[in-house]
């Protein structure tokens, strides 16, 4: 209780302390939101305003009512229960709002978990809201797409201008609604057409911008959905700057993001795909096809159960598990309860090799001695009750490249630790 209404006190003045910023300066905001691709989304605009502009914005997902005013002046998020820390951010802020602002653009990353907590951060009144997807996400708790929907359109009303991926937002959604649009359907107002995915070479694309030009571009992010990721940058930037030639050469360079198709080396030559992150099923699909495309001897689909899904969370397992194909994967392993329970039987089902595991260092350790000249592992699954990001630590060809994985801090390698002596009590039983 005290823990909730001091968060609620210290939201409250941070949030003013941003209205004043907005008041007094003449930057402008944009806002990123989205079932799947916000935190890439908003490194990939930011990385290419940064060519021209000043630009301020977070690496990581500071997303929440408490943490996105942090943004605004870089600040790092002290222990809740530690008062002078807050007190001594407080009065930094205040006097940075005395100041001019050193930026152009900030650019800030808007989550929600659950229904309501969107309008929150209405009083951000972005200068473009773009939004990367409705798809099902923490769906214990929103229960339907048609709640989740409804939460991250949200902002749509708050906000001077919208964009929008078509592709992956159902238009049963948009009518009614003002906005301009980004994705490879024919309609789309940015556009890229002849897509060409290469696996883990990137892709070959050619972009169609809203005033008919057209331009040709080497993408250096994963699969389609990185290619959707560069043109939303892309869109931004035509939309808010000016696109130079400076910028677009910046799209084949754009860097990856740990757990986020992110490429590392692997034991004896081969490749790992490591998109440990999170888990949805259409993140899950689409990190497949990547793998799918990619020319290799061997390919191993390491998947880890999808939490948050609530009762579709059994349907949402076996249609991962439909979409393993046993023509183009060698081998699927799989980490957690969900995953062995639905996934790998309807990936068995559907004629994959497959083994199951709670434990990730020992699917790791497996995966391993499976290992033949040319392979490539795909890494993925959710965080709590999975950690597939420490099933590839046994496959790393430098041990260094650990420090690229999520979930690496102090904090994070005891809840680890913590979950390691629970199924080890399990496997007692």
């Amino acid at each position: 209780m005290i823990k909730k209404l001091g968060k609620q006190i210290l939201t409250h003045i941070l949030e003013g302390q941003v209205k004043k910023l907005r008041i007094k300066n003449n930057f402008k905001l944009i806002a990123v939101a989205g079932s799947i691709g916000k935190t890439s989304t908003k490194i990939a605009i930011a990385r290419l305003l940064n060519e021209g502009y000043r630009v301020r914005f977070q690496d990581g997902n500071y997303n929440d009512r408490l943490t996105v005013p942090l943004i605004f002046f870089n600040r790092q998020e002290p222990p809740i229960f530690n008062l002078l820390a807050w007190i001594k951010l407080i009065y930094l802020n205040y006097q940075d709002v005395k100041r001019d602002y050193p930026f152009d653009y900030v650019i800030v990353e808007l989550g929600t978990d659950g229904i309501g907590q969107m309008e929150h951060f209405s009083y951000l009144n972005p200068d473009l809201y773009v939004l990367t997807s409705i798809s099902p996400e923490h769906m214990e708790n929103f229960q339907t797409l048609d709640n989740v929907a409804a939460e991250e359109l949200v902002m749509i009303k708050h906000s001077k201008q919208n964009l929008i991926n078509i592709d992956d937002c159902s238009r049963k959604y948009l009518k009614g609604l003002k906005y301009i649009s980004y994705g490879i359907s024919e309609n789309a107002d940015y556009r890229l057409i002849n897509l060409e995915t290469l696996g883990i070479k990137g892709s070959k694309a050619t972009l169609k911008l809203s005033a008919k030009q057209q331009i040709h571009l080497t993408i250096g992010l994963l699969g389609i959905q990185g290619a959707k990721i560069c043109l939303a940058a892309i869109s931004v930037v035509d939309l808010l700057a000016v696109i130079d030639d400076k910028i677009l050469k910046q799209i084949a360079n754009l860097p990856q993001i740990s757990g986020r198709m992110q490429v590392l080396k692997g034991v004896n030559g081969s490749t790992i795909i490591d998109d440990t992150y999170n888990a949805s099923p259409t993140a899950v699909c689409s990190a497949l096809d990547v793998l799918y495309d990619t020319n290799a001897n061997q390919r191993i689909a390491i998947l880890g159960s999808m939490n948050e899904l609530g009762d579709y969370g059994i349907e949402a397992h076996q249609l991962v598990g439909r979409y393993c194909d046993p023509l183009k994967l060698s081998l699927v392993v799989t980490i957690g309860g969900l995953a062995r329970d639905y996934l790998a039987s309807a990936a068995e089902a559907n004629g994959c090799t497959v083994m199951t595991f709670l434990d990730p260092n020992k699917a790791g350790e497996y995966v391993r001695k499976q290992i033949k000249q040319d392979t490539v592992i795909l890494v993925k699954g959710s965080q709590n009750g999975v950690f597939a990001e420490e099933a590839i630590k046994p496959l790393l060809k430098y041990s260094k490249d650990s420090a690229k994985l999520v979930r690496q801090s102090a904090y994070w390698l005891d809840q680890k630790n913590n979950y390691y002596k629970l199924i080890k009590g399990l496997n007692r039983i």
